[in-house]
Parts: C-alpha cells; structure tokens; sequence
C-alpha cells in the first residue's frame, strides 16, 4: 500500500477504479463528498461536471457516487471514459451547513483502489470544506495527489473556486460618469488588450440540500409553470452483514439489512391504496396511482437502496402519500441502519429526512407524508415507528383493510 502525504503523488491503476473516503462520523453534522470535473483551465465547463449527492452520476457513468452513508462516500471513476477536455477530477468534502470544523473529524482517509491511501491529517483544521485529492492527467496517464487544502464557508466557495457562480447577485449598474469639458480633443494611444478571465458557470442543480428534522418538519414546494415533473423518492441505508457471531446479526450467517420503501396513497376522488413490493404492489407512473416502486433490493447489492417515483404532472389528482419503510428482515432496530429518505423534485433542493430514531423492535416506520396544499407539495417529517401496517393506517385514518402477505 503506497501512502500519500499532502503535496505527494502516485501513479493510479489502469481501468475503473473505486475511490472510498472513511470519516469518523459528527453528531449533529453531515459530511458530503463531491467530485468536480475539470478542464486544464481548472474549471467545471457547467453543472455536468459536478458530481455530488443531488447528482450522482455524470460524464456518462464515467465518475459515480455509489455510496454515500454515515461515515462513508464511494465512488467509481474510469478516467479513460472521461471526456478529452477533462484533465483533472478534483475530491472534496464539506460539512454540511457549517456545523462544525474538520478539526473534530479525528480519522479521514482516501483509499484508491490499487493500493493507494491519503491519510488527511484533520488536526488544528477550522476549515469546514476541504480538497481532499485530485486525479490529474500528466503526459497521457492519470495519478492522484494528495492535496488536503482547506476552505471557510462550506460548499458554496468551494463550487466557487471550481468556477461555479452559486447564487450570485446581479451588481448594481455603475453610476455613468459627468462628462468633463476639455479644451481639445486627445488621441491615446489604443490599450493593448488583456484576455478576460473565463467566466463563471452559474449553477441551475442545486448544491445545497433541506434537511427535515425536529426542529424544521415541514416545507412546502410551490408549483412552477412547468409543473413538478417526476418526483423521486429514495430510500437508502447502511447493508452491513456480520458474520463473526453474537447479537442479533449471528442468527443469520452473512445476513445483510433488508428494508422495503412503499407508500400509501389517497386520491382526490378518494380512491386509497399502497404501493410497495410486499404483495407486488407496484403502481404505475402513467395510471392511478400515478406512483411506481422502481423494483426491489432484496440482495442489498443496489448501492442506491430504492425508489419511488411519483408523477409530478398528475399532481392535482393526488390528495396525499405517506411514505414508510418496514423491515423486511435483518435489521435490529432502525438506529443501526442509518437509514436515509430523499425527496428529489427538479428545480428543487434535495430534502432529507434521516431514521436517527431508536425505534425499538417495531417493524414499520412511517418517515414523511406528502400532502397536496392547495397545488403546492407539502412535505412533513414523521419519523413515527409502528407494529405493522394495520397500526400505522389506523395512526394515520387511512381506513383500507390489510391481510397478510409476501414477495
């Protein structure tokens, strides 16, 4: 294994490569990995180039965030699919609303699969975004640096000095100037040109994100003109298996956590139902429910977890879903599985809803209810825990009459 100091550098393996970054965890604070792709300018060419957790795929599949948990980010990267004005891929990390410094991350360390590893020392560090490496071309082949430089301020500089203009406000027009009389006209010289700095890309993703909790539990999302085209919502965890015996986990040898994301759903003309792959319960995206469960981990080898996509342009016939996950088998409480449920509409920041909650043994958790206000999309964190479906429809009067069922 070749370690890396700051400032140092090592050749990468040829082919796809997986880069992970491990992190002690804060409480209280979200650490987020991104990848800038960049041009010999050392710039992004637009919002393509970032690669990050409201947009984890770009360059055609050739930089992916396939993993993003507590304490962990992992990507897969094969520098010969990226495009030939991409000279470099640039690793960050940022704390997440600034709500503390890297100096409390006591371990963080990039591993690259080959046999590289960057220990970033964090000591003494106020800073809450930091370059963690870069991949770079040199002479026709790819290596990393370790780079280990810190920014104040979080995401926003950071996208900053990658070119993205973030936000930005429009200047105020300069006063024109009162003209002088002059007694004859003066010829100067004409000045000799000087290039103007590349401009700015401004940024139409969204590079921050809404996290719902105790404190803020709700937020509603107006309709656009364009309406809110396809709502997708994400459920994701930690899979861990163990198989080195005791507790919970040891009654399953190599059992990884199975959890199933499904919803219930009531209509404006009052017609109620779920849509979940216990019973396949399916839906449609284009026929009542207007709501589709985009098939079923039942392995744990889908590093995205699952999804629900709801039809944003049948918005008006939806009156309101709650959106639950149960435990399918495997998982002692919910605590542990570090479970995650995002809510991506276009043109809108990621909300963020996290089952930090104990939870106890019950196997139902209902985690946000979506509901149609007056057009807009209200969505409430819930975070609420029952013992079975049945419990959780009466908690919340959905009325429908369950019987057991399997996948």
């Amino acid at each position: 294994m070749t370690q890396l100091v700051p400032g140092a550098n090592a050749p990468v393996a040829a082919g796809s490569l997986t880069v992970d970054v491990d992190y002690s965890p804060l409480a209280g604070a979200d650490i987020d990995v991104s990848a800038f792709l960049l041009t010999s300018s050392g710039k992004v060419r637009g919002d393509q180039d970032m690669c990050f957790f409201g947009q984890k795929s770009v360059s055609g599949g050739a930089v992916q965030l396939i993993d993003s948990s507590a304490g962990k980010a992992r990507f897969s990267l094969d520098p010969g699919r990226l495009e030939p004005a991409i000279e470099k891929v640039a690793l960050t990390a940022t704390i997440y609303e600034n709500k503390a410094s890297f100096d409390k991350v006591s371990r963080l360390v990039v591993t690259i699969s080959g046999g590289i590893e960057a220990p970033i020392a964090t000591s003494g560090m106020q800073e809450t975004a930091l370059i963690l490496g870069e991949f770079y071309l040199r002479q026709g082949a790819w290596k990393f640096r370790c780079v280990a430089q810190g920014f104040a301020g979080g995401l926003e500089p950071l996208a900053k000095h990658f070119g993205v203009e973030v936000a930005a406000a429009e200047p105020a027009p300069a006063p024109t100037p009162t003209p002088t009389p002059s007694p004859a006209p003066t010829v100067a010289p004409a000045p000799v040109p000087t290039p103007a700095p590349a401009p700015a890309v401004k940024s139409t993703v969204s590079l921050s994100k809404i996290t719902l909790d105790k404190t803020r539990s709700s937020i509603s999302l107006e309709k656009t003109a364009a309406g809110f085209g396809e709502i997708r919502v994400n459920l994701n965890w930690n899979r861990r298996s163990d198989n080195k015996g005791g507790g919970f986990f040891s009654m399953r040898k190599n059992s990884a956590i199975d959890l199933d994301v499904g919803c219930l759903f009531e209509l404006q003309d009052g017609h109620k139902g779920a849509v979940q792959a216990l019973g396949n319960a399916f839906g449609s995206l284009h026929a009542e429910p207007f709501i589709k469960l985009m098939g079923d981990d039942r392995t744990g080898s889908v590093n995205e977890g699952e999804w629900l996509h709801i039809n944003g342009q049948h918005w008006g016939q939806i009156r309101r879903i709650l959106v639950y996950a149960f435990i399918y088998e495997g998982a002692p409480n919910w605590k542990e599985t570090d479970g995650v449920v995002t809510i991506h509409v276009p043109g809108q920041p990621p909300i963020e809803v996290r089952l930090n909650e104990e939870g106890g043994r019950q196997g139902m958790c209902a985690i946000a209810l979506l509901e149609n206000d007056n057009g807009a999309v209200k969505v409430s964190r819930r975070v609420d825990f029952h013992n079975g479906h049945s419990n959780m429809d009466k908690a919340y009067g959905w009325g429908m009459r369950w019987a057991a069922g399997s996948k």
